[in-house]
């Protein structure tokens, strides 16, 4: 199985997933998968949560279920974004749940979710981008968001601790934050278009974001890209948790779109707001 440094790996019936510390802290009810524990076959084998990329329907609803029962979430109560690499974030409410899953949506073009109702289970799905995950213990606020490039720089990650500030109380200082596996600065090639992006925000320790190979290729640091991001946003260093994995490095495990050009499964990062006990 896996190992992390940075991460809380779990087997749970097979179903290998990751949680992260200061979230497993709050005792909040979330997940980032792995590829490891489901039903999918071929080239989604075996946890799987698309279905777009050729996957059987029942198989994917099967991972769904599976997968929930691990992390203690109700697969009934899922909301699934529709994700075309924006920066748009929608707010959740019960009126959503079960879209994208088991009845159409209503919206498109959505990268990030966000709700304070409890038992709401925001999925956001990657094969590389970077999983973001938001949790507000005071004013009991979760969100998810999908940090590829193209998020990254449009600062999903600060948009949504905008909204989570500006529509719903919360502080910056309280937020915790969690920057999930994806493809790591050791495998992600890209090209000048993409670092002039990035050089757009001029906040950012553009040395640690990237390294220059030369011919005009870079090699980019998109979990500390997103890191520096929510520093900006007011968020407390001491409050963010980042992964040591890289999806590409260990596709045996992750879902890569790199490492297996295209043929692939998607992977989940979920997250739901536990109903507070009562007294």
């Amino acid at each position: 199985m896996i190992e992390s440094k940075t991460l809380n790996v779990h087997n749970k019936n097979g179903v290998v997933y990751l949680t992260f510390p200061k979230l497993d802290k709050l005792g909040v009810c979330h997940g980032f998968s792995t590829r490891l524990g489901g039903v999918s076959t071929g080239d989604q084998e075996s946890m799987s949560f698309s279905f777009t990329v050729g996957d059987k329907r029942e198989n994917v609803l099967e991972n769904y279920r599976i997968f929930c029962e691990a992390i203690g979430a109700d697969y009934k109560k899922v909301v699934v974004a529709y994700q075309t690499h924006t920066s748009n974030i929608r707010k959740v409410t019960k009126e959503d749940v079960g879209k994208g899953i088991f009845k159409d949506q209503n919206y498109t073009d959505i990268d990030g979710l966000v709700t304070n109702e409890p038992d709401i289970v925001l999925v956001t799905q990657y094969a590389d981008c970077t999983p973001l995950l938001f949790f507000d213990p005071v004013k009991r606020v979760a969100a998810t968001s999908h940090g590829g490039w193209r998020g990254t720089v449009q600062e999903i990650a600060l948009k949504t601790v905008e909204i989570m500030v500006n529509d719903y109380g919360s502080k910056a200082k309280d937020i915790i934050c969690a920057i999930g596996p994806n493809i790591s600065k050791c495998c992600y090639e890209v090209d000048e278009p993409v670092i002039s992006e990035i050089n757009k925000l001029e906040y950012l320790n553009k040395g640690l974001c990237y390294t220059e190979k030369g011919d005009g290729k870079y090699m980019l640091d998109l979990k500390e890209t997103n890191r520096q991001i929510l520093l900006r946003a007011g968020i407390k260093e001491e409050n963010i948790d980042v992964a040591d994995l890289c999806t590409c490095c260990n596709s045996d495990t992750f879902h890569s779109h790199r490492a297996t050009g295209g043929k692939r499964g998607t992977l989940a990062a979920m997250i739901c707001i536990n109903t507070p006990l009562q007294n």
